[in-house]
């Protein structure tokens, strides 16, 4: 659809930001670049529609043409996932998280998550988080020793707390999460499982991490992050049950007419993540995953658990004598862009931490492979180990610049050539 630009403030902001896409390479783990497809579909005339309700039983007339849409999303995540049944209405991630709680658990409830400072999230159980205002919340964590989840250490808190429903899953883990063992914990002490899956779902539709769907009675999930898809999220089950309490605990429980472009967009994700072109690129985020995590512990920086399975890491920058807030700082002085992030054990405050977490999807996503990667880690212990020299960051900075340059998001998209005009 053509659209003439007459908000000059707004459009001038969204043409900085795509700018600066272009420009900076994107380290943050729960960022992507859908394809213009996706971004295409969130601009329709299908923003224009309410339809509250579901395909088939619409609280509005005139929902024809959005019930197929919205039935196609459902039925491509069905066939991405191998479940029964699925719900694309949640507007995010934790909107589907949140719907999914409802389903299982009633207010008050004893829920067991994995706490936030060892990497899970806002949506398990954050006091000021919807999750911790309406439900009680015990949470496991990750050993000293090696960093990562002891099921024998979750079996142990689950049988002393009884919880109605355990959750897996984390945004800050970059380790394989065993759903089986977690769902012989929840038959144990008669606990429903829940499987947050926001990270990882690109690397499960891909085939390339352990499916949670056959072992939870239900699975949430964004779909952007691994995905790259948009910016929403949807929930996944094999129980008609439950799936009968999720579309409750949605529609109307939590949200009222679903975004019916959003959802053509998820249809149109669904589809891209089913191709051997987004499995050939999953298996070049872990790659490079890898080989970053490896190029930066080489480099004398620590990496948490002593490395990766999946798409992130978490680097314990005060191995070089830095906070997270300080390391963040300094990489996006030279565009490269990421976020700190408490590590477990952590002894400085969230505002501070210790640790940065880096993610390799979205760079993957525009096409860096294992040799920019390997040079990528090596700019980012150039400037770890000196953030205040000013000649390491303008060197990096223009390192940077070439290699995003060569690596264009959208080779086609008038940012992308108004920067490489710049450029020449």
């Amino acid at each position: 659809m053509q659209h003439q630009r007459t908000d000059t403030e707004v459009w001038a902001s969204i043409d900085h930001e795509a700018r600066r896409q272009e420009a900076q390479l994107e380290l943050i783990a729960s960022e992507n670049h859908a394809s213009a497809e996706v971004i295409a579909a969130m601009g329709t005339v299908l923003t224009n529609k309410y339809a509250e309700g579901y395909p088939g039983r619409r609280y509005y007339g005139g929902c024809e043409y959005v019930d197929e849409v919205e039935v196609l999303a459902r039925d491509r995540a069905k066939a991405l996932f191998g479940s029964k049944f699925a719900n694309v209405q949640p507007h995010s991630g934790t909107q589907a998280t949140l719907g999914a709680l409802m389903a299982l658990a009633d207010p008050g409830d004893t829920v067991l998550a994995m706490s936030l400072d060892h990497g899970g999230h806002l949506s398990h159980g954050h006091p000021k988080n919807a999750s911790g205002i309406f439900y009680r919340f015990e949470h496991y964590g990750v050993e000293r020793g090696d960093e990562r989840i002891s099921m024998d250490a979750v079996r142990a808190k689950a049988l002393e707390c009884r919880p109605k429903v355990i959750v897996a899953g984390g945004s800050a883990y970059p380790r394989t999460i065993d759903f089986a063992a977690f769902a012989e914990i929840a038959r144990e002490v008669g606990a429903k499982l829940l499987v947050d899956m926001a990270h990882i779902s690109g690397l499960v539709a891909a085939d390339l991490h352990p499916n949670p769907v056959p072992h939870a009675d239900a699975v949430s999930s964004s779909t952007h992050k691994t995905l790259r898809g948009p910016r929403a999220g949807f929930v996944l089950t094999n129980d008609r049950e439950v799936n009968k309490r999720i579309n409750s605990a949605i529609f109307p429980g939590s949200q009222g007419g679903p975004l019916m472009h959003v959802i053509a967009a998820k249809a149109i994700g669904f589809r891209e993540a089913a191709s051997a072109e987004f499995k050939a690129y999953v298996r070049a985020v872990l790659d490079n995953a890898r080989i970053l995590a490896e190029t930066l512990g080489e480099r004398g920086l620590r990496i948490v658990s002593g490395g990766t399975d999946n798409h992130l890491m978490l680097v314990d920058v005060s191995s070089v004598g830095l906070t997270g807030d300080v390391a963040e700082n300094a990489l996006h002085a030279v565009d490269l862009t990421c976020n700190k992030n408490l590590i477990p054990f952590d002894e400085q405050p969230p505002v501070k931490a210790s640790g940065v977490r880096l993610g390799t999807p979205a760079i993957t996503s525009r096409g860096i492979d294992a040799d920019d990667t390997r040079r990528l880690g090596h700019w980012i212990a150039d400037v770890l180990a000196a953030p205040d020299d000013a000649s390491v960051r303008a060197r990096v900075k223009g390192e940077v610049a070439e290699l995003a340059a060569a690596r264009p998001i959208y080779p086609n998209e008038p940012a992308a050539r108004a920067i490489a005009a710049a450029r020449a």
